[in-house]
């Protein structure tokens, strides 16, 4: 049936991507965790580890989508760059970027289910609204840094 409402051949790669984006982010954020140090370690640590455990929910949410949807989540996680870096202010800036290759995941996955379906459509937006929220976050947290 569901052949018949949304464009599943264009729909279910995007969600592929995002499942692969979100699990590479359960990575990143565990990498995060680990070798973050400083002052503000503790504080930092529990937030990188709610990042994980927040990417691992939304990498289940969408798999349960593909799967419902009658296509096959892929395995593996997508390319998760990294600077060798851990100074805060390149691990935040790293963080930024992977949150909004997500939220370009989602939007993408708007576009294409937008019209067809409100349950995938407000799926979408959920989704940008978190995304979007994390990057605010990220941001203020960078308020100590010289933004280039």
């Amino acid at each position: 049936m569901s052949d018949e409402i949304f464009d599943t051949e264009k729909l279910i790669p995007v969600l592929n991507e995002i499942m692969k984006a979100e699990l590479a982010g359960v990575v990143r954020y565990t990498h995060y965790a680990l070798v973050i140090t400083g002052p503000n370690r503790l504080p930092l640590v529990d937030f990188m580890k709610a990042q994980a455990s927040e990417s691992l929910l939304h990498a289940q949410m969408v798999g349960e989508l593909v799967t419902g949807l009658g296509g096959h989540p892929d395995q593996g996680i997508a390319h998760i760059e990294e600077s060798h870096d851990h100074s805060l202010e390149t691990v935040l800036r790293e963080s930024i970027a992977h949150e909004r290759r997500a939220l370009d995941l989602y939007r993408q996955m708007l576009e294409i289910a937008e019209g067809d379906s409100v349950y995938l459509e407000e799926f979408a937006r959920t989704q940008i609204g978190e995304e979007e929220l994390h990057v605010i976050e990220l941001n203020k947290l960078l308020r100590d840094y010289t933004i280039s």
